[in-house]
C-alpha cells in the first residue's frame, strides 16, 4: 500500500551499522565493542530511559555528510515499504549545542532528501523540532537560526522530557513561528504528568494542527469533542504505544479509530524499537488490535489529508491510494 510517515525522529532512524561507520568517520570512540552490543544496550522502560539512549546516538553527527547519510538512508528504507511521502522531526538542538552549524545540518539534511527523491521517488519534507527540557530562550535562538531556512522547513514540533515542560512554556515561540508560516505539531506523550492539560494547552492554547501520540485524550470527553471540532490529526506510533502499555492490544490506535478520531500510523524511533519501521507498526495493529484492508485505507487517507502539501500533492496521493483500493478488491 502506498503510504505517509509523519511521526519519524530522523536521530531516531540512526542505525547501529551507520553509527559505527559515523563514528569512524568522524574518530569517536563509542562504548561498544561492535553493532550487536550496541544493540542489546537498546534497553528502557519508560520515556527518560529512553531519551538517554537516544541522545547517544547524535554525537556521531558531524559534518554536512554525515546528516546527509542519515536522511537518505531513513528515506531509502522507508521507499522499500513503498512509503511515498514522509515529514520527518529533527532537534538542532542536539547539534548546535554541540557546536554543529545549523547550515551544515541544514544542508545535509536538504541534500539528502532531493537525492532520495531523485533515487527512490520518495517526497519529504522537514520538521524542527524544539528539546522541550532546555530553556525557551534557547529554543527562541534556534529558531532564529532557522528563519533563513524557511523554505526548506515545512513546521515546528515540541518533543523530548515532558516533565514540568508544558506547551505554553513556549508559546511565544510558536506564535512567531505561526505568523512566519511554520505549520504546528506538538507531542503530547503517552501517561506523562499533566498529560490531558498539556494535550488541552496545545489545541486550545498554541492551536496545533497534530498532536504527536496523544493517547490521553481518550480520557476526557471535552478533549475527544475538542478534536473532533478542530479536524485534528493524531500521529500513533504502535510500538511506542507497546513500550509504555505492554499488553493492552494496542488500545490507543484501536480506541481513536472507533471514535473516528483522524488517526495516522508512524514508526517514531525505529533504530532504537527493534528495527520497527512503518510497515512493521502497522502489522502490529493488524496482530493486537484487528485493524483489517479498510481500516489501513482509512489511516493512510488520514496521514494524506494531514501532510502539510499543496493540493495537486495531495491529490495524486489520493490517486494512487485509490488506484491500489480498487486493485485490492
Amino acid at each position: 500500500m502506498p503510504k505517509a510517515e509523519l511521526h519519524v525522529h530522523l536521530e531516531g532512524t540512526l542505525e547501529a551499522e551507520l553509527k559505527f561507520e559515523l563514528a569512524a568517520r568522524n574518530n569517536v570512540d563509542l562504548p561498544y565493542v561492535d553493532v550487536e552490543s550496541m544493540r542489546a544496550s537498546y534497553v528502557f522502560h519508560d520515556l527518560p530511559s529512553f531519551l538517554t539512549i537516544f541522545y547517544e546516538g547524535s554525537f556521531v553527527l558531524h559534518h554536512e555528510e554525515d546528516f546527509r547519510d542519515l536522511v537518505y538512508a531513513y528515506l531509502r528504507k522507508v521507499a522499500s515499504q513503498n512509503v511515498i511521502y514522509a515529514e520527518m522531526f529533527f532537534d538542532p538542538q542536539q547539534h548546535t549545542d554541540r557546536g554543529v552549524s545549523f547550515s551544515t545540518m541544514i544542508e545535509g539534511l536538504t541534500r539528502g532528501r532531493i537525492e532520495a527523491e531523485r533515487d527512490f521517488g520518495i517526497r519529504s519534507q522537514l520538521i524542527m523540532c524544539f528539546v522541550r527540557e532546555r530553556s525557551a530562550e534557547s529554543a527562541m535562538a534556534v529558531f532564529e537560526m532557522a528563519l533563513p531556512y524557511r523554505h526548506l522547513i515545512v513546521g515546528l514540533g515540541l518533543d523530548s522530557d515532558e516533565l514540568d515542560n508544558p506547551p505554553t512554556k513556549f508559546a511565544e515561540i510558536f506564535r512567531r513561528g505561526r505568523e512566519a508560516g511554520f505549520r504546528l505539531t506538538m507531542h503530547c506523550d503517552v501517561d506523562q504528568k499533566n498529560t490531558h492539560e498539556h494535550i488541552r494547552q496545545a489545541i486550545e492554547d498554541i492551536g496545533v494542527e497534530r498532536i504527536d501520540h496523544g493517547a490521553n485524550l481518550l480520557d476526557r470527553p471535552e478533549l475527544i469533542e475538542m478534536a473532533r471540532e478542530r479536524g485534528l490529526f493524531f500521529t500513533v506510533c504502535p510500538y511506542a504505544n507497546e513500550m509504555m502499555r505492554p499488553g493492552e492490544n494496542q488500545s490507543i490506535a484501536r480506541g481513536m479509530l472507533d471514535l473516528g478520531l483522524k488517526l495516522t500510523l508512524n514508526s517514531d524511533d525505529p533504530a532504537y524499537m527493534e528495527g520497527n519501521y512503518i510497515n512493521e507498526n502497522m502489522l502490529m495493529v493488524h496482530d493486537l488490535a484487528g485493524f483489517g484492508p479498510d481500516d489501513f485505507i482509512t489511516v493512510t487517507r488520514n496521514a494524506f489529508d494531514a501532510a502539510w502539501i499543496d493540493d495537486e500533492l495531495r491529490q495524486e496521493l489520493h490517486r494512487k491510494l485509490d488506484a491500489y483500493a480498487m486493485a485490492s478488491v
